[in-house]
């Protein structure tokens, strides 16, 4: 009778461990979200200053490259997020939830319920 308890505690163990897992899944996805739309809006803003600063000294888009700009800013301005989203990537695949093998339990139990 004790197997059996202890069988139904670790499945129902596993059950809660598992929904603790995709619970922290989700807020990771969901701070990755808002990390790349935080990247996003400071890239803009950044850009918009650049811009202002350029057209304030009068230098015109013809005298610039604006491509090389911009990528000159996405790159400044990524870096920090590109780490934050390397760690939250390495998170994800560090959480994993044992799944209990009940065969193998009652296995190396058999010579205690036999004997």
């Amino acid at each position: 009778m004790g197997q059996l308890v202890s069988d139904v505690t670790s499945v129902l163990n596993y059950r809660d461990s598992k929904r603790e897992a995709e619970n922290e899944r989700q807020k990771i996805l969901a701070d990755m979200a808002a990390n790349e739309q935080e990247k996003t809006n400071l890239v803009k803003k950044t850009l918009a200053t650049q811009r202002a600063k350029y057209g304030a000294s009068g230098a015109s888009s013809r005298s610039m490259s604006s491509g090389a700009v911009l990528k000159r800013l996405k790159s400044e301005t990524a870096a920090p997020y590109d780490e934050k989203r390397k760690t939250n990537t390495e998170k994800l695949k560090k959480i994993r939830v044992a799944r209990p093998n009940l065969l193998q339990s009652i296995l190396d139990k058999f010579d205690d319920l036999l004997g």
